[in-house]
């Protein structure tokens, strides 16, 4: 079943990698899908057409596709991105906020420009490319609309040598949930993936940790994140939203969003010793409530 049938999604970075899979998956669940991508290397430098494959081979399958090479780090890109499918297509409902680069060091050897260039493409790309799309659901009221955010474990768990690139993807996480209160009334749902998939930019991380990824394993491979991202966008997700979705190897599971787990009040200002007793017992909460959400979130088997 075609379950994206007469819906036009925008897929940011899809030249490649994660955002290709999306584009295909898409196309072949009947939408209209813009292919955004800069074709530049994985830390953002260069540019190329390489969106041009991507949108033959949706329409060499029988769909229908439009590049766009646009930027995601300007608004003047944000803009023609999404100004890509009203002209092609008459209209957008699907947003997936996929595009980003890496320029991974320490904190001790990370120049500014590294900072700046991973923060703009991932953090401030996001904001570009929903502001247009949240103002269009607003001006006219379209219905059903989604927004598919990608962070990563980098900045929810945090990864060595990624301080930019994990900041920008829990400042992500954070967007979401903001987005998600601000666009409800219009009906329109706002989720984030928390992908794993060896890609051209992940592949060097697992070779570098001494991992060599079977490529040949769809379970592996940037194709296994499609379809959830395929089902979030139908009409099946409509009650999903502010959610955190994390899919790797053929796992796909939820994500604990921030909560107080234990509190104690005071009526009066904290004291050394009042402390002393009260952040070890918040503590030994803590480590309590991982546990049970370790045990909790062992994975079941499909049947």
């Amino acid at each position: 079943m075609a379950v994206l049938a007469g819906k036009v999604a925008i897929v940011t970075g899809a030249g490649r990698g994660i955002g290709r899979e999306i584009a295909l998956d898409m196309a072949r669940n009947g939408a209209s899908v813009v292919v955004n991508d800069l074709g530049g290397n994985a830390d953002g430098t260069g540019s190329g057409k390489v969106a041009d494959d991507v949108v033959k081979e949706i329409q060499a399958a029988g769909g229908k596709a439009a590049a766009n090479y646009d930027s995601v780090a300007t608004m003047a890109g944000g803009k023609k991105i999404f100004q890509t499918a009203l002209d092609a297509f008459g209209g957008c409902d699907v947003l997936v906020n996929n595009a980003g680069i890496l320029r991974d060091k320490t904190i001790f050897s990370m120049e500014e420009s590294d900072w700046d260039a991973v923060i703009a493409v991932h953090l401030k790309g996001h904001f570009c490319c929903s502001q247009p799309f949240a103002r269009y659901i607003r001006e006219t009221n379209r219905q059903g609309c989604r927004i598919i955010n990608f962070s990563s474990v980098s900045g929810l768990f945090g990864n060595f040598g990624q301080s930019n690139y994990g900041a920008a993807k829990a400042g992500i996480a954070g967007f979401a949930r903001v987005l998600a209160l601000e666009l409800a009334k219009y009906g329109c749902t706002v989720n984030t993936i928390s992908p794993g998939a060896a890609t051209r930019m992940t592949i060097p991380l697992m070779e570098g940790r001494g991992v060599k990824p079977n490529l040949e394993d769809p379970l592996v491979g940037p194709q296994q994140i499609a379809p959830v991202v395929t089902w979030l966008a139908s009409p099946a997700a409509q009650e999903l939203t502010a959610q955190i979705i994390h899919v790797s190897r053929g796992q796909v599971a939820i994500m604990q969003q921030p909560a107080l787990i234990r509190a104690f009040k005071s009526d009066h200002l904290w004291t050394q010793d009042d402390l002393d007793r009260v952040i070890p017992a918040l503590f030994d909460a803590k480590r309590a409530a991982d546990a049970r959400a370790k045990k909790e979130a062992e994975p079941e088997a499909l049947s």
